[in-house]
């Protein structure tokens, strides 16, 4: 856990480079902590046949395409929160906010549709499998970024009062 903190300390200290990466995001942190690249996770939690995963390949790459560009997104806004946060104006406040909540419910959106055509392909079960194990991931990359980002007006705090 102390390196998944580490990896996020240092990718918020350098929002504008990570932001600018490849994206390589959830990799990183899927095989700092499990130690293998989130497609092995994802192909050794699933257990598919290997008919089923012929199917489900296509399915699970077009996921992880759409999802890439979620994670563009949502770091972009972390990097534009960054530059903003000592000067945050009420404009740029709920700029970010309706960026932040638009790009949690095109996560959302994802998931409901990649439910729909894994269900097709590999079933209710394994389709159910699949999204459980994305949105945790996707929630522990959450939770980590979130404890790395300071709250609006955090930093004041640490000004002394005369």
């Amino acid at each position: 856990m102390k390196k998944l903190s580490l990896i996020f300390i240092m990718a918020i200290a350098s929002f504008s480079s990570y932001a600018q990466s490849s994206f390589k995001e959830d990799v990183d942190v899927v095989q700092s902590v499990y130690g293998k690249s989130k497609s092995d996770l994802v192909k050794e939690y699933m257990n598919l046949s290997d008919t089923q995963a012929a199917a489900f390949t296509k399915v699970y790459d077009n996921y992880e395409t759409e999802r890439k560009a979620l994670g563009q997104t949502k770091f972009q806004l972390i990097n534009d929160y960054a530059a903003n946060y000592a000067t945050l104006t009420d404009a740029k406040a709920d700029e970010l906010a309706k960026g932040t909540l638009k790009n949690n419910l095109g996560y959302e959106k994802l998931y409901d549709k990649t439910y729909g055509q894994a269900k097709k392909v590999i079933g209710a079960i394994n389709a159910a499998k699949f999204i459980q194990l994305e949105v945790y991931l996707q929630t522990t990359i959450r939770n980590e970024i979130q404890n790395s980002i300071p709250f609006i007006g955090e930093l004041d705090k640490t000004k002394v009062k005369m």
